[in-house]
């Protein structure tokens, strides 16, 4: 591929950052909808109750007050739908579990929606909210994976007996026995993977319109897909013809998989704003945010591994609990099952069979969380490799090294179904060990511990699927002007698609990005859309948009050609004009553009792409860090990324989406955890006790890439953006455990390791100072 200025590979800079660094960017609460109305949502106080609203009256007489809706006003509207269903270990399919718009009688979780009340100001809102009488009636809650499986906990859901919502398994269930059954040695691990909240920074926030005449709505919001939102409102809430819907997705500060998912108060917006006539804002704080947006991760995991007597790893064995919360969330379901079908990581195994169940509590629902399932497994395939080096009394790398799919195994059919095209594992794993110094690794021990402080070091060796599903669309237009325009369905949170899709097309036209747009979230203006998860866009709506630039390149040559005198075969793009090679003899795309053939046909070009395979990612981070057994706090000393992304779209934007990812995987590791009381309470639902990483918990990254381009994906690239938070969980706590081993023969730890759990676990084991 010749390389051009702005072309692919190049280090370009955002385009979009001037405006979103200057405070000029246009998120949702920017948009100002001339005499709309604000909108507050009444919440339940409990995790599980009967209740019943008495008279409103009061509150619709009070100052401002437009209208309140209950579940009996909007019992005519279908519920919120789950799409994520899988096959069970009966034969049949996962079942839904009815989510109304606003229930009628029963919560299951603190912060449900159970009223939304409109007013003229916010304040004549929550003054409304707190006039509503309600009758409460609690009922025994659960919370915990561990404690509604137990015999005699109280049920969510009467039809959902031991609060097992489905149960599924991956594998084969026969072969692997027969493996455990002539294994030398078997080595356990159970390890949790804690809640997380994705805490993006912009909270979701939307405003709804109707227009009378054309009895249509339009909705903006922050979202990862405006399409789906629109076609998931309109089939199974509102039961309309999605055409009479316009869903607008502005800038989008942060998704992180959260906020691909239809929540209530965006058809309830929508129901008021048709009543009112007039348009309906809402716009979440940052509690409702804890309390009412999906959670991520929460899995109770045990993996046991079957070793012949060279150490090879014959067979695995993984009993997992995902825990999906009080409902099944949009893809709550799918979330364990695609993360289980990475179970066997790097690793050729032969033999697996891994058998999972969604379970049941009276708490905010569980859903995709940046990486969606691929995080869990990789953390637990990862956790037991360094577990059976211990036991086995082998090097960490030995064992990987030894049982890693080989480069000329691929590509590898794994014994869960993903088929891995590419990938030099070791390569990037001994890489990584260089950079990072492992081999004087003893040195800095003494020295650490001579200063009083435990050093350890870890590392993970990661592989994820994405860039697969279904098909994207792209159309790419040449304006008169001789700009470029290119409408696109997937949608950015902050990943930079307005730099990478200009990237795109600027590799064949070779023009600047000044003069190619971006549009992107609007049903109106661009037709179809699948959106933006699972680290798709590039690998499949860029593939979609570099075929379609490809042709509109060929077409230009075309029209160009009979001008020029001159074949097609000898004409060249360089510099924004199509040029004859050896010449200065020219023309620009403007030019090309008023040229008599240059039909709509000939300008716009609209290609799809569906990926045959899902691409696969992957790397090795190693991390390396120190305690202070003094407090239990653990300081990040070093920190290695050495991936394997395919083909490199922008080598400063790919660095960007690795340092973000990696900088989540350390939170989780080290501080985040959403909590519960025994009464469904939520702990942790602010800033004062939900610990987020900063900038001063985050370590200067040494970050490389070790490329294999990817065989199944139209344009080489295997995806990034979810990445990094999935190699870093299992690098940071190896490191932890590593140095907890070594200081206090402390052989495990779940995440978050805090300061008080790290000093605790140091005290019990009898360390002194």
């Amino acid at each position: 591929m010749r390389p051009m200025k702005f072309g692919f590979g190049q280090p370009v800079r955002r385009v979009e950052d001037q405006r979103l660094t200057t405070g000029t960017g246009r998120y949702t609460d920017d948009i100002a909808a001339e005499g709309a109305l604000h909108a507050f949502v009444l919440r339940s106080p409990y995790a599980h109750a009967r209740f019943t609203i008495g008279d409103t009256e009061a509150a619709r007489k009070l100052k401002g007050v437009k209208l309140i809706l209950t579940g009996k006003d909007v019992a005519g509207y279908g519920d919120l739908p789950c799409k994520g269903h899988i096959e069970t270990v009966s034969g049949g399919m996962s079942q839904s579990l009815p989510v109304p718009v606003l229930p009628a009688d029963t919560v299951r979780h603190v912060g449900e929606a159970v009223a939304f009340i409109v007013a003229e100001t916010l304040a004549q809102a929550r003054d409304a909210a707190e006039a509503i009488e309600i009758d409460w009636d609690p009922l025994p809650a659960v919370t915990g994976i561990a404690e509604a499986l137990a015999k005699g906990a109280p049920q969510v859901w009467a039809d959902r007996p031991g609060n097992v919502a489905f149960e599924a398994e991956q594998g084969d269930r026969e072969k692997t026995e027969k493996a455990f059954a002539k294994a030398a040695r078997t080595v356990s691990l159970t390890i949790v993977n804690n809640r997380l909240a994705s805490n993006y920074m912009e909270t979701r926030a939307c405003i709804a319109e109707y227009d009378k005449a054309d009895k249509r709505w339009t909705l903006t919001l922050g979202s990862q897909g405006s399409h789906g939102m629109r076609d998931l409102i309109a089939s199974y809430v509102l039961k309309v013809d999605p055409k009479r819907i316009r869903v607008v997705t502005p800038d989008v500060g942060g998704g992180f998989g959260t906020k691909i998912f239809l929540y209530r108060e965006y058809p309830l917006a929508m129901i008021a704003a048709e009543k009112l006539k007039r348009p309906v804002r809402w716009v979440s704080d940052r509690n409702e945010h804890f309390l009412a947006d999906t959670h991520g991760r929460a899995n109770l995991s045990t993996a046991t591994m079957a070793l012949d007597a060279k150490g090879r790893f014959i067979g695995l064995k993984v009993d997992l609990s995902a825990e999906m919360g009080a409902y099944l969330s949009q893809y709550g379901p799918f979330i364990p099952w695609v993360g289980t079908t990475m179970t066997p990581g790097c690793y050729n195994i032969p033999a697996v069979h891994v058998l999972f169940r969604g379970v049941l509590t009276n708490t905010t629902p569980v859903d995709a969380y940046r990486g969606a399932g691929r995080p869990e497994a990789a953390y637990l395939i990862e956790r037991l490799v360094d577990a059976i080096a211990r036991e086995t009394g082998r090097t960490p790398d030995a064992v990987r090294a030894q049982n890693f799919v080989k480069p000329t195994e691929m590509p590898h059919r794994t014994q869960t179904g993903p088929v891995y095209d590419s990938g030099e594992f070791e390569g990037h794993m001994r890489r990584a060990m260089e950079v990072a110094g492992w081999k004087d690794f003893k040195t800095r021990h003494k020295a650490s511990a001579k200063a009083g402080r435990i050093r350890g070091i870890g590392m993970a060796s990661y592989i994820e699927a994405c860039g697969g599903g279904g098909p994207e669309s792209s159309t790419v237009i040449l304006e008169k002007d001789g700009t470029v325009t290119v409408l696109i369905g997937t949608q950015s949170n902050g990943q930079g698609h307005e730099t990478a899709y200009s990237q795109l097309v600027s590799q064949h036209l070779d023009i600047p990005m000044d003069r190619i747009r971006v549009v992107q979230g609007d049903t109106d203006r661009v037709e179809t859309g699948s959106g933006t998860g699972g680290s798709r866009s590039i690998p499949v709506g860029g593939a979609a948009l570099n075929k379609a630039t490809e042709i509109l390149t060929d077409n230009l040559k075309q029209l160009a050609s009979e001008k020029l005198e001159a074949a097609v075969g000898d004409l060249e793009v360089v510099n924004g004009a199509v040029r004859i090679v050896g010449t200065d003899k020219a023309l620009d795309l403007a030019a090309i553009a008023a040229l008599p053939g240059a039909t709509p046909a000939m300008l716009k070009v609209h290609q799809s792409w569906t990926p045959p395979e899902a691409t696969y990612p992957n790397g090795t981070h190693i991390c390396e860090l120190e305690i202070d057994p003094g407090t239990g706090g653990t300081e990040i000393l070093n920190y290695v990324v050495v991936d394997d992304f395919g083909v490199t779209l922008n080598p400063l934007m790919l660095q960007g989406q690795v340092h973000g990812g990696s900088a989540q995987g350390i939170g989780q590791a080290l501080m985040e955890e959403i909590r519960f009381d025994p009464d469904g309470q939520m702990l942790t639902a602010t800033f004062m006790d939900y610990a987020l990483p900063r900038a001063v918990d985050v370590p200067n990254f040494h970050f490389e890439t070790r490329n294999v381009r990817c065989l199944t994906n139209a344009i080489g690239v295997k995806g990034a953006g979810e990445a990094g938070a999935i190699g870093a969980c299992p690098a940071v706590m190896n490191a932890v455990v590593d140095a907890l081993d070594r200081a206090a023969g402390i052989k495990a730890m779940d995440m978050p390791a805090t300061p008080l759990k790290v000093f605790t676990a140091l005290k019990e084991a009898g360390y002194r100072l």
